[in-house]
């Protein structure tokens, strides 16, 4: 069994707290989380996303706690992060494509909604609701009578970090 991945404090902070494992301060955020403690639940979660294993997790519940927060703006830096970490095609990137959707839905930024429900509905044509959203959105009118986007964007972060995983999640599984 693999050792557990830690924080290690500075080596000459007598100050420092004894060693707290990343997995610890992770369920420490989930717990703070749970009890609506949003704030002392992000601090646990980013001392948890030091740690390799554990950073695409606890990005993705830092945005969940920004957006419970009604911090949209947050939460979709959040969800960008645990996107970043992200090892490619994966259940939990799907998973967090959708909850970044819906917060760009609620920001108005359908563009970049619209690109990633359409990665979603690529990997996994069933996911939810992601067709509804598709469809609704695609029938709703751009205010400023531009052209709908039917492929992604170039110079949006969702689509750029979108097309470099396509060699990823296009190879054969």
């Amino acid at each position: 069994m693999p050792e557990p991945e830690v924080l290690q404090p500075a080596l000459n902070d007598k100050s420092a707290e004894p060693v707290i494992e990343a997995s610890e301060s992770y369920e420490r955020g989930l717990a703070l989380r749970k009890a609506g403690l949003l704030k002392p639940a992000i601090e646990q979660f980013e001392q948890a996303s030091t740690a390799p294993g554990l950073a695409m997790k606890a990005y993705a519940q830092i945005g969940l706690c920004h957006k419970s927060a009604d911090r949209y703006e947050d939460a979709v830096t959040a969800f960008h992060n645990a996107l970043k970490t992200s090892p490619g095609n994966s259940k939990e990137t799907v998973q967090i494509l959708y909850v970044l959707g819906r917060t760009l839905e609620s920001l108005g930024r359908y563009s970049e909604t619209l690109e990633a429900y359409r990665w979603i509905r690529r990997e996994d044509p069933g996911y939810r609701d992601v067709a509804n959203r598709i469809n609704h959105l695609s029938s709703r009118r751009n205010p400023a009578g531009s052209r709908k986007s039917t492929t992604l964007q170039s110079g949006s972060w969702v689509g750029d970090m979108l097309k470099s995983w396509q060699g990823l999640l296009n190879a054969p599984k």
